[in-house]
């Protein structure tokens, strides 16, 4: 599979976040609207993870999971190395933006990895597939538990305070319980969702969207955008280029010295070096106040972008060093 400058630029659905922003930004919804969109929103995000616990089959967690060690460095770098960095280098980075959207990049370091993203780009690069399935699937669940913990433990470094239990009692009755279900009932739906797959991830995105929207629409009126000057988000960018440069470079060199082999070592890469917009959107908006889910969002959404432009080239870059794709 050859690099084209096509798979370089955003995708249709990164257009569609920052058309949200823009639409948040110049018609953002107020009154009986907003109050209308934050029911629309709770929906949204029970559909999303009830769709994403229907998608999940127990024989793709279960294929590749005897390979525990390649799954514990995948989690380690997800869950440990994102989170270290994030604080590390916070007397370097933090100057470079406000304290708000330095919140969104502790934030961003405490979310899970993708699952849609890790699995296409390992197999583009020719990777341990099922290892993949496993692994990115794993953690997407365990993200629901791990993440509003790192999140608590990085906001008492970060300086604010909050509520684990509160947040866990969040977590688990807007996502995990909708997860749950939707899981359950797999194996009456299972073949159906599996046979709308295509159609079923514009669900997904057009539920993260309007999350998006209102969270953005109530910022915009507190004065987001008042309060983020232009060289913050050039900042921002930085930041995000710096911690990614670093996950990835640090993925394979441990990957590397711990002797696996290159497929899996193509796993690790894109397995550790990944963070979840799809599970990052709806879990700002139960962990965060409304105030400040719109810059606590705006990391990961550039992260997003950035960590797909950079895997498309490394991606090809394996494929070429391990066959034709």
């Amino acid at each position: 599979m050859s690099l084209s400058l096509s798979r370089l630029l955003p995708d249709k659905f990164t257009l569609a976040l920052v058309g949200t922003v823009v639409l948040a930004t110049l018609l953002p919804a107020q009154g009986q609207v907003s109050e209308a969109f934050d029911g629309l929103t709770i929906g949204a995000i029970a559909l999303l993870f009830f769709l994403h616990g229907a998608k999940l089959s127990r024989e793709a967690i279960l294929a590749g999971a005897l390979h525990w060690r390649l799954h514990l460095l995948i989690f380690s770098l997800t869950f440990l190395l994102f989170p270290a960095l994030g604080l590390a280098l916070k007397p370097v980075l933090a100057p470079l933006v406000t304290p708000e959207l330095y919140l969104g990049v502790l934030f961003m370091c405490a979310l899970p990895a993708t699952v849609q993203s890790a699995i296409a780009f390992t197999s583009i690069a020719r990777g341990n597939i099922p290892a993949a399935v496993c692994s990115a699937s794993a953690s997407s669940l365990l993200g629901i538990f791990i993440t509003p913990f790192l999140v608590q433990l990085l906001l008492e470094v970060h300086g604010d305070t909050g509520s684990t239990l509160d947040a866990i009692q969040k977590i688990v009755l807007q996502l995990l319980v909708p997860f749950v279900v939707g899981h359950l009932a797999r194996r009456w739906i299972g073949e159906w969702v599996d046979r709308n797959k295509a159609w079923l991830r514009y669900v997904d995105q057009m539920s993260i969207l309007l999350v998006v929207y209102t969270a953005f629409g109530r910022a915009v009126l507190e004065g987001l955008w008042q309060a983020v000057p232009g060289s913050a988000l050039l900042g921002l960018f930085v930041i995000c280029v710096v911690i990614l440069a670093l996950v990835l470079g640090i993925s394979v060199w441990l990957a590397r010295l711990l002797g696996f082999n290159k497929e899996d070592e193509i796993t690790i890469v894109f397995g550790g070096s990944k963070k979840s917009l799809a599970t990052g959107v709806p879990m700002a908006n139960v962990l965060f106040a409304a105030g400040t889910v719109g810059s606590v969002l705006l990391p990961i959404m550039i992260f997003h972008q950035l960590q797909l432009m950079v895997c498309v080239v490394i991606a090809n870059r394996y494929a070429r060093r391990t066959g034709k794709t």
